[in-house]
């Protein structure tokens, strides 16, 4: 397998995968044009057998490539056109506009190409009555990353968030509910701020006393993080594009042993609360937060069953061997024997490699896969077939193991 990314860190191997790099150009309009230019050209000297597109922007790259008669399968991570209806800074006519125009675009080039891959139910469910061949494929987490159960006697006052921090993603009501908390719980937050102007706006917040800030974690580092936590926390706003999300976030927790504090969105009230691994709140009350912080601290024995629920259901069904089985079954097929990419305007075949993170490898055959997104990686296990892959972004592993294997992706958290 060969990546293809656009960070600016030069090219490497890492866990058997070889890594690309088309260089790093700063700033939106850069990543949508020049970027996806210049990953264009890497991934066409790769001459790969697939290529696999995980970014929106790179969906002309993708079409190109199948002008060219090549392989292409596009791994749409989020439901585009409901993102942009929550884009704050856009108007409320320009957020409806955009969402149109993009929901056709997205319909014309995807039904080019040879299969979609969905992150969660609810993306391949749409996609499924733009492309017959599409798969879902959950985001769920490694189990050997989280293979040792915590030492709830080592733990810390502390809950923790792991990932992107923003408003839609509910810091303001994190930070807020600090301020209320009865207890002395302190917030760890592991992850960058999407904005310097909102991470100032933080800091002269009250509750800001009871944040620890470390910024950007190797994933050594979040693990640690949450071995240190009493509970996981993924208050995200309730928009379009969160309300049947699947976040990563809220399965690593339950993987890593901490009961979780989630949004009450009924997809995930099915999850946290039909498995007894947490509570769920309203995001926008920072009372109801702070609450919920406040009981779990307080009862530790509530705090631990739940986070052995949550745990076992991870072993049980919400864990990355599944998913991975359906890969493997599925670049089978795609690269067996007599298979042909399929003609423009059709759909034939499907697959699916990394998005800041995940790749996948064929269990038998000699094929090379190529993909373009926003992330790198390699899983464990090794496979009979040879890979190539290709994707633009940023080089965050999330899994390892020898040769090219099936690993999660670190998407966007």
């Amino acid at each position: 397998m060969t990546l293809v990314v656009a960070d600016g860190l030069g090219d490497e191997r890492a866990d058997g995968v070889r890594i690309v790099d088309a260089g790093f150009l700063p700033g939106r309009l850069n990543r949508v044009l020049r970027t996806t230019r210049a990953v264009l050209r890497a991934a066409r000297r790769l001459d790969a057998d697939v290529y696999h597109l995980h970014d929106p922007e790179l969906i002309p790259a993708g079409l190109r490539l199948k002008r060219l008669g090549r392989r292409v399968v596009f791994d749409s991570h989020e439901d585009v056109p409901a993102q942009l209806l929550a884009k704050p800074y856009l108007g409320s006519l320009s957020r409806r506009l955009l969402s149109r125009a993009w929901a056709v675009y997205e319909r014309h080039a995807c039904r080019r190409f040879d299969g979609l891959v969905a992150a969660t139910p609810f993306i391949g469910a749409r996609l499924a009555r733009i492309h017959p061949n599409t798969v879902d494929v959950n985001n769920y987490p490694l189990l050997q990353e989280f293979d040792g159960a915590p030492d709830w006697n080592g733990k810390a006052d502390e809950v923790c968030y792991v990932g992107s921090i923003s408003a839609i993603r509910g810091i303001r009501e994190l930070v807020r509910a600090c301020a209320l908390l009865q207890g002395p719980a302190r917030l760890v937050l592991a992850g960058r701020f999407a904005e310097p102007a909102l991470e100032r706006e933080m800091l002269r917040e009250p509750g800001w006393a009871r944040v620890v800030a470390r910024g950007h974690l190797d994933r050594a580092g979040v693990r640690q993080a949450m071995r240190r936590a009493l509970a996981g926390l993924v208050t995200l706003h309730p928009v379009a594009n969160y309300l049947d999300a699947l976040p990563v976030k809220m399965f690593e927790y339950m993987a890593a042993g901490l009961p979780v504090i989630a949004s009450r969105f009924p997809l995930w009230r099915d999850i946290v609360e039909g498995n007894d691994c947490g509570v769920c709140v309203d995001p926008g009350d920072p009372a109801a937060i702070a609450a919920a912080i406040d009981h779990l601290c307080r009862h530790p024995d509530v705090a631990r069953r739940m986070g052995e629920n949550g745990r076992r259901a991870v072993q049980a069904r919400y864990n990355w061997r599944g998913e991975a089985d359906k890969l493997a079954a599925f670049y089978d097929a795609l690269l067996a024997p007599g298979a042909a990419p399929a003609a423009r305007g059709a759909g034939n075949g499907r697959d699916n490699g990394g998005g800041n993170g995940r790749g996948a490898a064929p269990t038998t055959g000699n094929g090379t896969v190529g993909g373009a997104g926003s992330g790198t990686g390699s899983g464990p296990g090794s496979t009979t077939g040879g890979t190539t892959g290709s994707c633009a972004g940023c080089r965050t592993g999330g899994g390892a193991g020898s040769g090219a294997g099936t690993g999660p992706p670190e998407r966007a958290a």
